[in-house]
């Protein structure tokens, strides 16, 4: 009785501190929001496009970017829905889907922390390896982006500690809920299916849980843009084999070798920036391997993940937008810390419990210093966001009639300042405009023509041949950035189409 006591006020304790931990890297970077941005707000467009979405979710408008119009334009469905019913209760808002968010990452890393001990690290190393997330750089920015990457996140991690429990309907309810929140997590699936004990019948019965819980959603893209994907992965993807199924050509070289090769640098370098330490991740597989082939074979996402991304479905690399398509990872990776350094610490401990103690420590100091930089682009990122796109729909909504329809490439904030219909130009949620788009530009002006929108906002450096068009396009407002780390270009124009004959 004496020692069960004792294991929970043990749990409470280090909970509390893994909670601390999280809210000193959460504070340095909103203080440092606070400073260069000088207001809240999200460090990407693509955030306030999940909040559209949600807001009209939550006012009965349906799945629907221009009410009524339902479309699959998320990739990240699970997230979209979250923010619904949570707009749905507590409005529609930027601290709405900052608190999901971090409540999202707060359970991940509590949940990190028993997976670990589920694994088989010690209680201190199972502390380090939550706090370490905590204190991850990229981690902490999807927890304030109002992006979807620490849903997936704590999913990952339920589903590993599911897998460490042996609840088949739990690891697999939890992975394929997490390739609903972040869709390069269905390379997961697999290694999760086949990691405990691969059985016919419980091969069986993961695939059965995963198409029940994935079916529904591939059925609604299908009905509304035609294809078994969301239209946002249509529109981005720029090759590999989901591109050749949708018609875009490139040399095998290129899908094969060149292509893999780059992403698996990129996603060396991003696990480095985020922290120096985290690629010895991908060789301590094999370490991990030799103490539990279960946990080995989890591990081996490491290694195909950006050979996968770049083969399936490109869209730029694995450490894009602070490697927005890979953080639901970064809890494998220390995982597979926390069980290799156990399989080390093994063999000098108690002996030198000294030494342990101060390696453990000389990652988190490292891991607290990389969150100044991380501090920097997250707040430099909201100021770029909040200064050109929240301010043109802002602006549209003092000058363009309630009636006007926008054709934009950025159709996030504009579109939920403005409340304005779109026509977004990158196909997003406007899958009828991509054979158009297959054209070049000519073809999206073509489009543009024919729909007739009474304003055009892009990006000039996106669309030059039509930016020149002035026999069209009267530039009636723009917005330029001083100062340009994530916005797709430093200046964003509005245009009145003076006729609509090309």
């Amino acid at each position: 009785m004496r020692a069960t006591r004792s294991c929970v006020t043990a749990d409470r304790r280090d909970d509390l501190l893994v909670l601390l931990a999280a809210a000193l890297s959460l504070t340095v970077l909103l203080l440092r929001e606070r400073l260069i941005a000088g207001a809240a707000g999200f460090p990407l467009d693509d955030s306030w496009i999940h909040l559209h979405f949600a807001r009209n979710l939550a006012e009965g408008a349906g799945f629907a970017y221009n009410p009524g119009v339902p479309v699959a334009g998320s990739t990240a469905p699970l997230w979209t829905l979250l923010l619904a019913a949570g707009a749905r209760i507590a409005g529609a808002s930027i601290f709405m889907a900052k608190t999901l968010g971090i409540a999202a990452a707060l359970a991940a890393a509590l949940l990190l922390r028993r997976a670990a001990l589920a694994w088989g690290a010690s209680r201190p190393t199972a502390l380090v390896a939550a706090i370490a997330l905590c204190w991850s750089g990229p981690f902490v920015w999807g927890a304030l982006s109002g992006m979807e990457v620490t849903l997936a996140a704590l999913l990952v991690t339920a589903a590993l500690l599911a897998l460490a429990r042996e609840r088949l309907v739990l690891t697999s309810l939890a992975g394929a809920l997490a390739t609903l929140a972040r869709p390069e997590a269905i390379v997961l699936l697999p290694l999760l299916a086949l990691a405990s004990r691969p059985t016919p019948r419980r091969l069986a019965a993961f695939a059965a849980i995963v198409i029940v819980v994935l079916v529904p959603f591939m059925a609604f893209c299908w009905a509304t843009t035609g294809t078994p994907i969301p239209a946002t992965a249509s529109a981005k993807v720029e090759g590999g084999l989901l591109g050749r199924l949708i018609g875009i050509r490139e040399p095998a070289r290129l899908t094969w070798i060149d292509r893999p090769l780059a992403f698996g640098i990129e996603w060396v370098v991003w696990l480095a920036r985020t922290h120096p330490l985290l690629p010895l991740a991908l060789p301590m597989i094999v370490l991990v391997w030799r103490r539990s082939r279960a946990l080995g074979i989890v591990g081996l996402v490491l290694l195909v993940h950006p050979l996968a991304i770049a083969v399936l479905a490109p869209y730029r690399g694995p450490g894009f937008q602070e490697g927005r398509y890979s953080i639901h990872l970064l809890p494998v990776a220390l995982l597979v810390l926390a069980a290799a350094w156990t399989t080390v610490a093994d063999r000098f401990e108690p002996r030198r419990v000294a030494l342990a103690s101060a390696l453990r420590v000389l990652y988190l100091a490292v891991a607290l210093v990389t969150l100044v930089p991380a501090a920097n682009r997250y707040a430099w990122g909201v100021q770029n966001i909040n200064a050109m796109q929240v301010h043109l729909g802002h602006w549209v909504d003092e000058h363009l009639p309630r009636t006007a329809t926008l054709a934009v490439n950025d159709i996030g904030a504009i579109a939920y300042f403005s409340r304005r219909p779109v026509i977004d130009l990158m196909g997003l949620v406007t899958p009828e405009i991509r054979p158009y788009r297959r054209e070049g530009e000519m073809g999206v002006l073509r489009f543009i023509a024919e729909r007739c929108p009474d304003a055009i906002i892009i990006f000039p450096t996106w669309f030059p041949e039509i930016a020149a068009r002035r026999d069209l396009l009267t530039p009636i407002y723009s917005v330029r950035l001083e100062r340009n780390e994530v916005s797709g270009g430093p200046e964003m124009v509005v245009y009145r189409l003076t006729r609509c004959a090309v």
